[in-house]
């Protein structure tokens, strides 16, 4: 049977949407360039004087520094729980799977302020108000889901009998593991460790309940730096954002072909 091609109207469509979505990347990213000291659309001129500026800005830079530490450490920790939480999940090592799994999605439903304040309020009460170890396990809590959502998409679709004839062979629990199951959920762990990334390095909602003044994220830097006036230099940052998050993108789907998990 030949597969039907969507007529030219929904085609048109489609490409307005996304033009239309797009829209807003373009003016920030235009914004960016113009000569101005203030933001103008269309541009007055062109020049790469604003993102000079924010990356010779120590406050830039801090924040930059700070939120890739934070961003990597909360994915690394979120990849490592997410894996063994999916695993255990799958191979129904524990009673209660669908729940524990339900348990585990909770960040993704409940509003990111109402996590902030309970975060907030919990690492008061222990002593841990302020540290950068209660910043890292409040952002691997919101960036394991991403984990476990996509690594549990890529074990469904392996064949449980590769793991066995593993063990058959000879290799322990943990080599079959190793040498089998992880090359083969690669691509999921490599979305979901994006995603987990990604959401890590533009949390505010949870971020701004929970950072000491220093320790401002470039989120908040940037959040705050809209509330007293915008200028190119913020346009500049979140330029540089948009082109570093777009050359992942590209690197991971070369890497791990992980389109097939999102």
């Amino acid at each position: 049977m030949n597969e039907q091609k969507p007529g030219f109207a929904v085609s048109s469509f489609a490409l307005l949407v996304i033009a239309f979505l797009q829209v807003p990347v373009i003016v920030v990213v235009l914004a960016g360039f113009s000569e101005t000291s203030y933001l103008t659309i269309p541009p007055q001129g062109l020049t790469l004087r604003w993102f000079g500026e924010v990356l010779t800005d120590p406050t830039y830079l801090s924040a930059i520094r700070i939120s890739l530490i934070l961003a990597v450490s909360a994915t690394l920790a979120s990849m490592v729980l997410g894996v063994a939480a999916a695993y255990a999940i799958h191979k129904k090592m524990l009673p209660g799977s669908d729940a524990i799994t339900s348990f585990l999605m909770a960040p993704l439903v409940v509003p990111s302020v109402v996590v902030g304040v309970a975060l907030l309020q919990y690492f008061t009460l222990i002593g841990w108000r302020g540290s950068f170890l209660a910043l890292i396990l409040a952002h691997t809590i919101i960036t394991v889901p991403y984990i476990v959502r996509s690594v549990l998409a890529s074990l469904s679709g392996i064949d449980p009998s590769l793991e066995e004839a593993a063990r058959v062979l000879g290799a322990n629990g943990p080599s079959a593991f190793r040498l089998v199951t992880l090359p083969l959920i690669k691509p999921g762990l490599v979305a979901g460790a994006l995603f987990a990334f990604v959401t890590s390095m533009e949390n505010v909602p949870v971020t701004i309940f929970l950072a000491s003044a220093r320790q401002t994220t470039l989120p908040i830097l940037i959040f705050s730096s809209v509330e007293m006036g915008v200028d190119p230099s913020v346009a500049a940052v979140s330029t540089l954002l948009i082109v570093a998050t777009a050359v992942v993108l590209l690197l991971a789907e070369r890497w791990a072909g992980f389109h097939k998990f999102v």
